[in-house]
């Protein structure tokens, strides 16, 4: 029994040692992006942006949530945010006892000059399935591929419609692994683990694909 205790103890110490030099090495590749970028860079906890977008889905989950490796700022004339974001879910094992559970994915926030209706965008799944059961309607398109594919939610169909135009579908359709959200003044992704320093730029890449998607009278109207 003692020396499996001790095989336990270095193996957490190991696993404790990796985690922080892995770390480490991704707040160092974040910040030579975000200076690439002409982004700010902020890799400490910020609990300011999870109280600030908590209407976003994915953003009102669990307990402890806050963002960090932040960067933000001006990208290609759009107001932009992409951090890394963690939140604690808890459950109990089979005696009993309390566990915490720690979630890490990345997001991506493009900042709207105006208010908007909740809309959101994600893959076909078990759970939109049974989220229509309750009442949770997905709308449908003409392109059926792009109906099979995603399910699409609104309050405000027609809003639905303004925004999945052809032209996005089709975009949608070449890039179907995004999850999109936008709800007042954001248009955001969010992905299911962090994203490494490449994979961040290429995705604002995206987010910015999917702002100047977005027709112009949307901005125009009221």
């Amino acid at each position: 029994m003692g020396a499996v205790f001790i095989l336990f103890v270095i193996v957490a110490i190991a696993a404790g040692i990796f985690g922080a030099v892995a770390a480490k090495k991704r707040r160092e590749e974040m910040a030579v992006l975000a200076s690439r970028l002409g982004l700010r860079f902020h890799p400490d906890e910020d609990h300011s942006l999870s109280n600030r977008f908590d209407f976003l889905d994915r953003l009102s989950v669990g307990d402890n949530r806050y963002a960090y490796n932040v960067l933000s700022g001006t990208y290609r004339d759009q107001d932009v945010l992409a951090f890394d974001y963690h939140y604690e879910t808890h459950s109990r094992d089979a005696k009993g006892n309390r566990q915490t559970h720690h979630h890490h994915f990345s997001f991506f926030i493009c900042l709207l000059p105006r208010a908007f209706p909740e809309l959101t965008i994600a893959r076909e799944g078990i759970f939109s399935k049974i989220a229509q059961t309750f009442g949770y309607d997905d709308i449908d398109f003409e392109s059926a591929d792009f109906s099979r594919n995603f399910c699409v939610r609104s309050k405000d169909k027609k809003f639905a419609y303004d925004v999945c135009h052809a032209r996005m579908i089709e975009y949608l359709l070449a890039n179907s692994d995004l999850t999109v959200e936008i709800e007042d003044r954001a248009l955001a992704l969010a992905f299911d683990s962090c994203l490494s320093a490449a994979e961040t730029e290429s995705n604002l890449e995206r987010l910015l694909a999917l702002r100047l998607l977005l027709p112009n009278y949307l901005f125009t109207t009221t």
